[in-house]
């Protein structure tokens, strides 16, 4: 059972970092030219559509955005589940040759992300695959860095960072939960 600990971010601190974000990914892209955001499964697609959103606003262009799944490229799938949920991987059009950014919640200890980026090579090969996070909490166990992160969270490997948000939580907020002992 989860404890709520603290409120880090409330809804008005996302849509600031959101936006500041989307001007790093076109800044450090320089320009659109071939640039697609792929979320990975669940939140991430929520906050790769908001960062394509956000950037449309001030670029006048809808960039290509797709979805993930990478549950069955997960190291840690039989410690997890007994039955997998497997959910929607959509990438519009050919991946290779164009500029990616992945885009994730919370990055941890790097496996998502290496899993995302082994399910990513299963569909091409692109150009470049930069990392958007949300919330980087640190405690990594591979060499994987956010290029873009939203906020720097230092945690204890205790505490677990919730990211709520409105299409699926009916909020947005950023919490630390503390697990209860029993």
């Amino acid at each position: 059972m989860l404890r709520e600990k603290a409120r880090v971010l409330e809804a008005e601190d996302i849509e600031r970092i959101l936006r500041r974000m989307a001007h790093e990914v076109v800044e450090n892209n320089r320009g659109l030219e071939g640039l697609v955001l792929v979320g990975i499964q669940r939140r991430g697609i929520y906050l790769a559509r908001r960062l394509r959103d956000r950037i449309q606003q001030f670029e006048d262009v809808k960039l290509p955005c797709g979805e993930l799944d990478i549950t069955l490229y997960r190291d840690d799938l039989t410690l997890l589940h007994d039955q997998p949920v497997v959910h929607s991987t959509s990438i519009p059009g050919d991946i290779r040759g164009k500029h990616l950014v992945l885009v994730d919640d919370v990055v941890y200890t790097g496996r998502t992300v290496r899993s995302a980026l082994d399910a990513l090579m299963d569909l091409g090969r692109p150009d470049t695959v930069r990392l958007a996070a949300l919330i980087d909490r640190g405690h990594r166990e591979l060499p994987i860095q956010p290029d873009f992160v939203g906020k720097n969270l230092p945690t204890s490997k205790s505490e677990v960072v919730e990211v709520r948000l409105e299409e699926l939580d009916g909020k947005d907020e950023v919490v630390i939960c503390e697990r209860d002992v029993l």
